[in-house]
């Protein structure tokens, strides 16, 4: 909400032109996009436990489909091996997605620092 406010008010002067008249009240009100400083470090810690958890949860996901594989296949149970391709597949996607998930959070919270 605060960078389009701050969006709003860079373009108000260009294309509401109200000039620098200090009669006028501007159409959109100063202001700048901060956050407390006081929210950096238990919002850091707790993005960074987030990530860490989940990307243990996906290795942990991992080594289990590797695990099904090799009894699937070892086994001759065609469905156990599948079903552990894919666990390993599942795991390679929502780690990726965490990591750029929790990196992009943070980037986007340094920005209004």
């Amino acid at each position: 909400m605060s960078q389009l406010l701050h969006v709003l008010n860079s373009l108000g002067d260009v294309v509401l032109a109200d000039g620098d008249d200090p009669s006028k009240e501007p159409v959109v009100p100063k202001y700048e996009p901060s956050l407390p400083g006081e929210l950096k470090g238990p919002t850091e810690q707790i993005l960074s436990w987030t990530a860490g958890g989940g990307l243990a949860l996906a290795t942990l996901g991992g080594l289990v489909g590797w695990a099904c594989v090799a009894i699937g296949q070892n086994t001759e149970r065609g469905t156990l091996a599948a079903r552990g391709k894919q666990g390993i597949l599942w795991s390679l996607i929502a780690g990726l997605g965490i990591g750029v998930t929790s990196g992009l959070v943070l980037a986007f919270y340094n920005m209004t620092q």
